[in-house]
């Protein structure tokens, strides 16, 4: 008897909203689809860190007059597919268009929605629309096309989406259809980012101010109209941020700037990754092989770490010998600071020893115990580290009658230079802070790039780093009070808002009482 042979039904295409294009403010559902998907079609306002999310997919596509065809193709080939907007997928009419097309080809569609920038931005500078309010497009022929009378009569808060050129027109045609000339406006650029920019004005004066601002004013814009703009002045909270358009340039490994970046973009800043250490193994294994396999032989009393990616270093030579976390029973564990001991206790080991003082060699040095014969069974301390690490804490740790395996557990290699407008930026000034995490992160970005410009603030994790930053002829502004990235970004945020502060008691003496001085 023959068997009948049923059609593959097709996947089901995800229409998804990339919002203002800040990842942070995706839905849920939106990361989800792009992490699953094989096949994204975006459109060229979509950023790139949107596009990024999708790390399963070997198919990303610039949508086109096609897209809606190739959405068609992927999803009856069982493929996973996103069509990915900017904003929201039905605010364009090519979101109408490709879930119409599907419905024709019997494909089915999810709509994920995004948030409009008519929605976030105006909220991002601090103007509390409410309701009722208007939300209106407006394309290039904004002069013959749009309602004037209609939408200078609606109530509430106008919220108009446009070129920063055609925000002009927009003010001539609502001023003359019945729009007060003093009616509050603020028009935002780059709205939700850490460029974000805004302008206050009025119906009457903000063809000035906005001409006074092109070409660095970039499109599009938000135009937010109405007597709720008048609250901006109190409720500006995220350009106000300590941070807020401080470029900091981040010069570590690449593995270990993410936390950092996130940070001071929490902060406001607009952080610059330059990888300026690689991360590499040692170029011989045998010694930190050994170490390990000693760890369960009884060979050591104590491990000592003195970094994360030691901490990284000796979980993957764990996991080469076949061994875990429980390889550390009735060993004692050092860690040098906070985020040493935290990368530990990722892994199921809580350290014995974390300084109390300066999270330093030196201050792990000043609580380790002095060896004794009588109440320590064995003298011998495993030390991973890096392979241009400093002799302070080996000596150290002789000096207190111990014995020390000083291996070798990685190597840093200087990177490849950054691209030259990077370069250029840190040269001429266009960098505002830099924050070194290392001494090694000090010389590697000066043999790199060269020197930050002398209006470039530098920001060290702890007095090695400082000493190394002045001896390479670099003014340290900002000093972690402890040796942590989370000090050290508070540190350089304590350090913006005083120097906010000293601008603003400047700009309010007056001219003659500043000579005087």
């Amino acid at each position: 008897m023959a068997t009948r042979r049923t059609a593959k039904k097709p996947t089901t295409v995800a229409l998804v909203g990339a919002g203002t294009g800040d990842t942070g403010l995706l839905t849920l559902r939106a990361a989800e689809v792009l992490a699953a998907a094989q096949t994204v079609v975006h459109d060229d306002r979509v950023p790139p860190s949107v596009v990024a999310l999708a790390t399963s997919a070997d198919e990303v596509l610039l949508a086109d007059h096609e897209a809606a065809a190739v959405c068609v193709s992927a999803a009856k080939g069982g493929r996973n597919v996103v069509r990915l907007y900017a904003g929201d997928p039905f605010l364009h009419d090519s979101g109408r268009a490709d879930a119409l097309a599907l419905v024709k080809a019997k494909v089915p569609f999810e709509l994920v929605p995004g948030i409009p920038a008519a929605v976030a931005v105006p909220g991002y500078a601090g103007i509390p629309v409410g309701l009722p309010r208007t939300v209106a497009h407006l394309d290039s022929d904004v002069a013959d096309t749009t309602d004037w009378a209609g939408l200078a009569g609606t109530p509430g808060t106008l919220v108009l989406t446009c070129n920063a050129g055609e925000v002009g027109k927009a003010a001539a045609g609502l001023t003359e259809h019945g729009r007060r000339g003093d009616t509050p406006v603020a028009v935002t650029a780059s709205g939700t980012t850490t460029a974000q920019r805004t302008i206050v004005s009025t119906l009457d004066t903000v063809e000035q101010d906005v001409a006074a601002a092109v070409p660095s004013l970039p499109s599009p814009v938000v135009v937010t109209i109405g007597a709720a703009v008048a609250d901006r002045a109190k409720l500006s909270w995220y350009e106000t941020q300590p941070l807020f358009g401080w470029r900091v340039l981040v010069p570590r490994t690449r593995e270990q700037s993410v936390t950092t970046v996130q940070a001071l973009r929490d902060l406001g800043g607009d952080p610059l990754e330059v990888p300026t250490i690689a991360v590499e193994p040692p170029r011989t294994p045998a010694p930190m092989e050994r170490a390990v396999r000693g760890l369960v032989t009884g060979r050591y009393q104590w491990v000592a770490f003195t970094s994360t990616n030691a901490v990284r270093a000796v979980q993957e030579k764990l996991d080469d010998v076949g061994l875990d976390a429980r390889a550390f029973a009735g060993v004692k564990v050092a860690a040098i600071g906070t985020a040493t001991a935290e990368a530990l206790q990722a892994l199921g080991i809580r350290p014995d020893l974390v300084p109390s003082g300066q999270q330093s060699s030196e201050g792990l040095l000043a609580d380790w115990p002095e060896y004794d014969d009588v109440l320590d069974p064995l003298d011998r301390v495993f030390l991973p580290r890096a392979d241009i690490a400093t002799e302070t804490l080996v000596a150290g740790l002789k000096e207190r009658g111990w014995a020390v395996d000083d291996v070798t557990a990685y190597r840093t290699v200087r990177a490849a230079p950054p691209a030259a407008p990077i370069r250029e930026a840190l040269k001429t000034g266009g960098v505002d802070a830099v924050l070194f995490t290392s001494s090694s992160t000090v010389r590697n970005l000066l043999g790199i790039a060269g020197k930050p410009h002398d209006t470039t603030v530098i920001a060290c994790i702890g007095p090695a780093t400082a000493e190394t930053a002045k001896e390479l002829g670099l003014r340290v502004d900002v000093l972690a009070e402890e040796a942590t990235i989370p000090s050290l970004i508070a540190g350089l945020a304590e350090f913006a808002v005083s120097k906010a502060a000293e601008r603003a008691a400047l700009a309010a003496t007056p001219i003659r009482s500043r000579r005087r001085r």
